[in-house]
């Protein structure tokens, strides 16, 4: 069985470290840049920090600003690193 990374996941990590405007949720396939609601470089960094703390996935910060840019792509980002360290 695959581990998955959840929408769920990426806003509990949001919300405790870099936060999120009550009432803003995201959805697995929502394509709304970080950038746009807010979030700068910095804040994607640490998220990337945060991701790595939690799912043990090396994320570099040049990865972290061209690939996390929106909720449904960090889900695949993660998902798809996930699935290939349990595939060996």
């Amino acid at each position: 069985m695959t581990a998955e990374f959840t929408i769920g996941d990426l806003e509990e990590i949001m919300n405790s470290t870099i936060g999120m405007d009550e009432g803003v949720q995201f959805t697995a396939d929502d394509d709304i840049p970080f950038t746009d609601r807010g979030y700068d470089s910095l804040a994607m960094i640490e998220l990337a920090s945060q991701l790595e703390q939690r799912t043990g996935i090396r994320i570099p910060d040049d990865v972290a600003l061209e690939r996390l840019t929106s909720p449904r792509r960090t889900l695949e980002f993660i998902n798809s690193h996930l699935a290939a360290a349990e595939r060996g």
